[in-house]
């Protein structure tokens, strides 16, 4: 029998971290306006509020707040047992924080970094994936299954000429660590899969897109087969359909969002 897509997370917990702002929060507002329940996490506490109210507008299912340092174990164990002891579950992992402009020049060459930024970017796009990851499996293997996405990066298939190595190397490792886990956490009714966006237009990149000249605009536009740079809503949909049933026999996959890059 078809489902109604309309109502693909009725009572489903999505919990997502980088919920405030870009992929994650459009990821968030679909959820909520399909019946899910967002538990959203992000260090930034002023857009999180604002991302909230945006939540609660759209869906009609309880939401809540969590601000929080993905980074800190401390913290991301406490963001995790209050949503287990608020809702009873977690049917959904959104790990989406991470990105390249941790360090000031986020196009260095192997040679122009740091140890230090070498560090600073691994640890910012792995360490709280896995984080939230060993955090949250034991409840999802309890309750019989789950569903994780992870956000990886084109960079990460060392196709991305504007980003470091640093970051093609971290995003890379996201890609492993989605394939690995998922064969560890199958048998558990887990799925585990992930994205690699091409340039989006998150409210970051839009503000250097937009001091772009025209003709560069093209240019880059060009470069892909569909003719424009992706929008948020585009790597979102993808990121609802490996969480929601739909998804139900993907596992260990990354799928680029790249309009054919």
């Amino acid at each position: 029998m078809a489902q109604n897509s309309f109502a693909r997370f009725e009572d489903k917990v999505a919990l997502i971290s980088g919920a405030a702002n870009g992929i994650c929060r459009v990821s968030a507002e679909i959820i909520a306006a399909e019946g899910g329940i967002v538990a959203a996490v992000d260090y930034d506490r002023e857009t999180l509020d604002d991302a909230m109210q945006a939540f609660a507008e759209a869906g009609s299912g309880p939401h809540h707040a969590y601000p929080a340092n993905a980074l800190r174990q401390d913290e991301v164990d406490a963001v995790v047992a209050d949503v287990i002891d608020r809702y009873g579950k977690i049917d959904i992992l959104i790990n989406g924080v991470g990105g390249s402009t941790i360090i000031d020049n986020s196009a260095a060459r192997a040679d122009e970094l740091t140890m230090e930024e070498w560090q600073q970017v691994l640890d910012f796009n792995l360490s709280g994936t896995f984080l939230f990851c060993h955090a949250v499996i034991p409840q999802m293997t309890k309750q019989g299954g789950g569903k994780i996405v992870n956000f990886a990066s084109i960079a990460g298939r060392g196709k991305s000429a504007s980003s470091s190595s640093a970051y093609a190397a971290a995003k890379g490792g996201i890609i492993a660590f989605t394939t690995k886990l998922a064969l560890e956490v199958g048998p558990s009714g887990i799925n585990v899969n992930a994205i690699a966006p091409s340039a989006t237009l998150t409210e970051r990149i839009r503000r250097h897109w937009e001091g772009r000249s025209a003709e560069l605009q093209e240019r880059a536009a060009a470069g892909t087969p569909l003719g424009r740079l992706a929008e948020p809503v585009d790597q979102a949909n993808v990121v609802c359909f490996l969480a929601s049933s739909h998804a139900d026999f993907v596992t260990g996959v990354t799928i680029d969002v790249t309009g054919g890059a």
